[in-house]
C-alpha cells in the first residue's frame, strides 16, 4: 500500500492513481492469483457489489497504517483495525 500511496513504481498505479484500499479478501499466494484472474473476467457493477457489501461507504481501508510504530502493525491489530471499520 506504502509504495501504490507514494507512487513509487511506474505502472498501473501511479497512472491511475489507484491508491486506495477499499475492499480486499485474505488468501494465500496461489488463491490470490486464482481469484485475480476471475475477478478480471467480471463487469464492473460485478466488481463494485462486493464492496457496495461490505464497504459501502468505500472508506480508506489502510488509513493510518503508516503512521504509527511498526510494532502497532501486527497482523492482529490491523485485522482488528479492518473490522472496526467494517462495522461503521
Amino acid at each position: 500500500m506504502s509504495e501504490h500511496k507514494t507512487k513509487a513504481i511506474p505502472g498501473f498505479t501511479s497512472r491511475y492513481y489507484a491508491d486506495r484500499l477499499v475492499y480486499f479478501e485474505e488468501t494465500d499466494v496461489l488463491a490470490a492469483i486464482s481469484r485475480e484472474k476471475e475477478i478480471k473476467g467480471w463487469t464492473r457493477a460485478e466488481k463494485v457489489a462486493p464492496i457496495e457489501s461490505a464497504n459501502s461507504r468505500w472508506d480508506e481501508l489502510s488509513e493510518g497504517w503508516f503512521d504509527a510504530p511498526h510494532d502497532r502493525f501486527s497482523e492482529s491489530t490491523v485485522a482488528s483495525q479492518i473490522d472496526e471499520r467494517r462495522a461503521q
